[in-house]
């Protein structure tokens, strides 16, 4: 965060949640997400951890420039998923639009991150904002 360290706060059944609001914290909390994945028993492959540590920078990025400059990431385990939620302040869902293959446009990353992950949810937040649901399989 721009005055103070991302907060991690850990919480009891194999849950994380990391708050940003800058884009260093971008990697703060792609690594949250990689030492997440790294404490699960059993470990998730290396593709899905890998997997799970893009859609957490997609998502927390896309937060950051589309959604009112904060976020708060969850992640989450079970048996058979990974979870990831980001929540920010803007009600607006994202849009799909073609990538910009010539420019620096954009556009690649909700189609990666729903390459990725096997279901995506986009849930309106109670005082606005939305939460962007995302899952793994494990």
């Amino acid at each position: 965060m721009t005055d103070t360290e991302t907060i991690l706060t850990a919480l009891p059944a194999r849950a994380l949640v990391v708050n940003g609001d800058c884009f260093a914290d971008i990697a703060h909390a792609r690594d949250a997400a990689g030492a997440f994945a790294g404490g699960l028993d059993p470990s998730p492959s290396r593709e899905t951890a890998q997997a799970l540590a893009l859609v957490v920078s997609e998502l927390t990025t896309n937060a950051l420039r589309h959604g009112g400059g904060r976020y708060t990431l969850r992640l989450t385990a079970g048996p058979d998923a990974l979870e990831v939620a980001v929540s920010d302040l803007s009600p607006t869902p994202p849009r799909e639009r073609e990538p910009a293959l010539h420019t620096s446009g954009g556009g690649f990353g909700w189609p990666l991150i729903r390459g990725l992950t096997s279901e995506v949810s986009i849930i309106p937040g109670p005082d606005g904002g939305k939460t962007i649901h995302a899952c793994l399989p494990r």
